[in-house]
């Protein structure tokens, strides 16, 4: 299997997938809920109880499948599945949504041989809508004929999950722990709705390092508050979001615990994974033409500096201005002013790129023209260093375009 070494820590394996991994088949089919002919119903299932976490939305409208997929995950910490619909929702639809999803559940369980409480369920697309049940259950019946361990077969869970995504997300890296080698990978949807704290994304991670419930939680937590939780699209947080993490302990590594030598590998490697995804998500933004990515620096702590970052990159005046191709500085510093953080005002450097526009809250001069160029590009790197501590933040997004309305405009209908 080809790999290109990316750190010291861990490996990017170029042709992985989310079978990778020792243990796991994956698939997906076209059972009728998307209006196209698009896969709109995958599976990952895995040959063994799988160790298993979950990070799920902070939004108080949360769907049927998360309450599922909670108490799938907290009845012992085990999945053997994980179950996942696109073009419906599934969320704000009462009791008949709840039953619809524990429906999904049972029938899944009962296909691949397995009890209900080792099933995950996730859903995503129109809110308000119920599944249609017919359709559901005449896939689900079809779904395990097509659960391989192949790299098609993972292509074809990764088209299952996308809405209004114009690429498939997935990625995978290799870690050696105990002179084993331990995979992790990862696959995401995620276009739209897109805001911190979760956000409408869905996240799979598959590994096959031995690890615990608790200490998979641990760490999958603490990578999303680095990654999926410092993205924005439209500041819009989703009924649906849900990260679920699967580990099946068949690499042949001893336990992983905080204390054990290839715990930092690990961490390292799961954050890359949820990092390259996450990133993957803000350059896919409805309509979007620009990955934007915000740093700043010098701020009184790590929380000051993630508040400032996510403020700068939700900044519809900022996205906008990027889309534009207009170095406006001002829409920057704006934004910083209004996190409600501790800044001084008097000595905030802003760069684009390597355009020093703004130095000790001064305006410098600064060629237009090269500007301009540099924003045409398909990245723009913004740098906020307020020189006041060493708080560090890097947050993730997109510019805002004519497409975006135009998408969203009729995205019901």
């Amino acid at each position: 299997m080809g790999q290109v070494q990316a750190k010291a820590l861990y490996s990017v394996v170029s042709d992985g997938s989310i079978t990778t991994p020792k243990g796991f088949k994956a698939g997906g089919l076209h059972c009728g809920l998307k209006k196209t002919t698009r896969h709109d119903l995958g599976a990952i299932v895995c040959e063994v109880p799988a160790a298993a976490a979950g990070v799920y939305t902070t939004n108080v409208f949360q769907a049927a499948p998360i309450k599922v997929t909670r108490e799938s995950i907290d009845s012992d910490g085990f999945l053997r599945a994980v179950i996942v619909n696109s073009g419906n929702a599934n969320a704000v639809t009462g009791k008949q949504g709840e039953d619809d999803a524990y429906e999904m559940r049972s029938r899944f369980a009962e296909s691949i041989g397995v009890s209900a409480d080792q099933v995950a369920v996730a859903s995503t697309g129109v809110i308000g809508e119920n599944l249609k049940m017919d359709k559901v259950r005449a896939g689900i019946d079809a779904l395990p004929a097509q659960l391989e361990a192949g790299n098609d077969a993972a292509d074809g869970f990764c088209q299952a999950i996308l809405t209004t995504d114009l690429v498939q997300k997935m990625v995978c890296v290799s870690v050696e722990i105990d002179g084993q080698t331990v995979h992790i990978a990862g696959a995401a949807k995620g276009s739209g709705m897109i805001h911190p704290n979760m956000a409408t994304m869905l996240g799979f991670v598959t590994t096959d390092a031995a690890i615990g419930s608790e200490a998979l939680q641990s760490l999958l937590r603490e990578a999303t508050n680095y990654t999926f939780n410092m993205i924005t699209v439209d500041g819009d947080t989703s009924t649906n979001d849900m990260l679920v993490a699967m580990a099946s302990g068949l690499a042949g590594n001893s336990e992983l615990t905080p204390q054990h030598e290839g715990w930092t590998a690990f961490s390292a490697g799961l954050r890359h994974v949820c990092e390259v995804l996450a990133k993957a998500i803000a350059r896919d933004g409805e309509g979007a033409t620009k990955l934007v990515e915000v740093q700043v620096h010098g701020a009184v702590n790590d929380e000051a500096a993630n508040a400032i970052a996510k403020t700068v990159i939700g900044s519809s005046l900022v996205k906008s201005a990027v889309f534009g191709a207009d170095a406006n500085w001002g829409r920057i510093i704006a934004a910083v002013g209004r996190a409600g953080q501790p800044v001084n005002p008097d000595t905030v450097d802003v760069r684009i790129g390597d355009i020093v526009t703004l130095e000790a809250s001064r305006p410098v001069a600064f060629d237009e023209d090269a500007a301009l160029e540099y924003l045409k590009g398909d990245t723009v790197v913004i740098r906020v260093d307020l020189h006041m501590d060493n708080g560090t933040a890097t947050a993730w997004g997109c510019d805002l375009t004519y497409d975006y309305v135009r998408i969203n405009a009729a995205y019901r209908t």
